[in-house]
C-alpha cells in the first residue's frame, strides 16, 4: 500500500471515530426519559384518565381514580372546610329513614376492606347559630359499590339476603365530632340500585336525642364518571335514577344536599358536607321536597327505593335506635 493510501484509509478511520463520537455526545445529551418514553400504546394519557373532559371533581385529570378500597389511602388531605358558614345556617332538612338501617358500629373506617374507590367522607356540625357542636355523633350507612347493604339484621330488602352482605356490616359507622365540630370517615364510593340516585344516609345526635336523620347526593357527573368507567362500578350498566328523577329529593333541591368533592393526589375521593342542625328539638324539623320519582319499575332486592318499607317491617319512618352502647354523645 502506498504512503497515499494509509493515509487515505487513517483520514477516513478518523473521520468514522469523530462522527462515532458526535453521536454519543449527542445521545448522552437526550434526557433519559425522553429515551424511554412510553410509545402511544403506553402512553398514561391514553389510558385510564377517567375526567372524560367534565372534571366533576374540580381536578385537572392528572390522577386516575384508585382503585383497591381504603387500603390505599395515602390519608394525607387538606382541610376542606376552610370557608366560612355565613351569617345564616339554613338547617339540614329531614329525609325518610328507609329500611336498611341495622346495627352499627364506632369507627372511621367503615369499607371493612371492601374494594372499591377509596372515599374520605368529612362532615362538620353546626348550630342554627353557626356555632360547632363538640361531642355529636354522626352515623352513617350506604350501599356497597354492588348495590347492596350489609348486615344480618338487616332488611332482605336490602341485602337480598347475600351471604356477603348479610355475613359482614360494611359501610355502616359512628364518629363523634371534635371541637370544631368535625368527624371524618373512610369508605368506598356507593354503587346504585333501581330506582335510587346514588346516596348515603346519616342520622346527627347529640346523646340519645336524634336531631336530624337525612341523606346526602352526590354530582349526577361525577356519579356518571364513576359508574361508567371504574371497576367494580362499570360492569352493572348504566343507572336507571339520577338526581333529576330521584323519588326521595327533588331536582329542584337537590343542590342544598349535594356533597362538596374534589379528586386528591392519590386518586382517592374528598368529599365534605357542613350540616346544620337544631340548637333546640323545639325547633321544628324541615323535611327535604320529595322527588318525582325513579325509574325502572321499582327497586330490586336489596334496594330500600326510598318509598317505604316492605310488608311486614316496621321501622321504616322512626329514627334509627341510638347510638352504640358506650358512645359518649355530647351536648350543644
Amino acid at each position: 500500500m502506498s504512503n497515499q493510501d494509509t493515509k487515505t484509509l487513517t483520514s477516513a478511520i478518523m473521520s468514522r471515530r469523530k462522527v462515532l463520537r458526535g453521536m454519543g455526545l449527542t445521545l448522552a445529551a437526550i434526557p433519559l426519559v425522553q429515551v424511554l418514553a412510553c410509545g402511544p400504546e403506553d402512553s398514561p394519557s391514553s389510558g385510564g384518565d377517567t375526567d372524560s373532559g367534565s372534571t366533576p371533581d374540580g381536578g385537572t385529570g392528572a390522577t386516575a381514580w384508585a382503585t383497591g378500597g381504603t387500603a390505599v389511602m395515602s390519608g394525607t388531605y387538606a382541610n376542606p372546610f376552610t370557608d366560612e358558614s355565613g351569617t345564616t345556617c339554613a338547617l339540614t332538612c329531614a329525609a325518610t329513614l328507609g329500611p336498611c338501617y341495622a346495627q352499627t358500629l364506632v369507627r372511621k373506617d367503615i369499607s371493612e376492606g371492601h374494594d372499591g374507590l377509596p372515599v374520605r367522607l368529612a362532615f362538620r356540625i353546626l348550630d342554627d347559630q353557626c356555632r360547632p357542636i363538640q361531642g355529636a355523633s354522626v352515623d352513617i350507612w350506604h350501599a356497597a359499590p354492588e348495590g347492596l347493604y350489609s348486615g344480618e339484621d338487616a332488611s332482605t330488602f336490602c341485602t337480598s339476603d347475600d351471604p356477603s352482605a348479610t355475613s359482614a356490616r360494611w359501610f355502616r359507622g359512628v364518629q363523634v365530632t371534635d371541637a370544631d365540630g368535625r368527624c371524618d370517615f373512610d369508605t368506598c364510593f356507593p354503587g346504585w340500585y333501581s330506582s335510587r340516585t346514588v346516596h348515603i344516609h346519616f342520622t346527627v345526635r347529640i346523646g340519645e336525642a336524634e336531631y336530624v336523620t337525612s341523606q346526602l347526593f352526590f354530582d349526577d357527573a361525577l356519579n356518571d364518571d364513576i359508574i361508567n368507567h371504574q371497576p367494580l362500578y362499570d360492569t352493572r350498566g348504566p343507572r336507571d335514577t339520577t338526581n333529576a328523577n330521584d323519588n326521595v329529593v327533588s331536582a329542584e333541591s337537590v343542590n342544598d344536599y349535594l356533597f362538596q368533592t374534589a379528586r386528591q393526589d392519590d386518586g382517592a375521593l374528598l368529599a365534605w358536607k357542613t350540616l346544620i342542625i337544631r340548637s333546640s328539638l323545639d325547633t321544628a324539623q324541615c323535611q327535604i321536597p320529595g322527588g318525582s320519582g325513579g325509574g325502572g319499575g321499582g327497586p330490586p332486592p336489596g334496594g330500600d327505593g326510598g318509598m317505604g318499607p316492605p310488608p311486614g317491617w316496621d321501622g321504616g319512618m322512626g329514627p334509627p335506635p341510638g347510638p352504640p352502647p358506650g358512645l359518649d354523645g355530647g351536648t350543644p
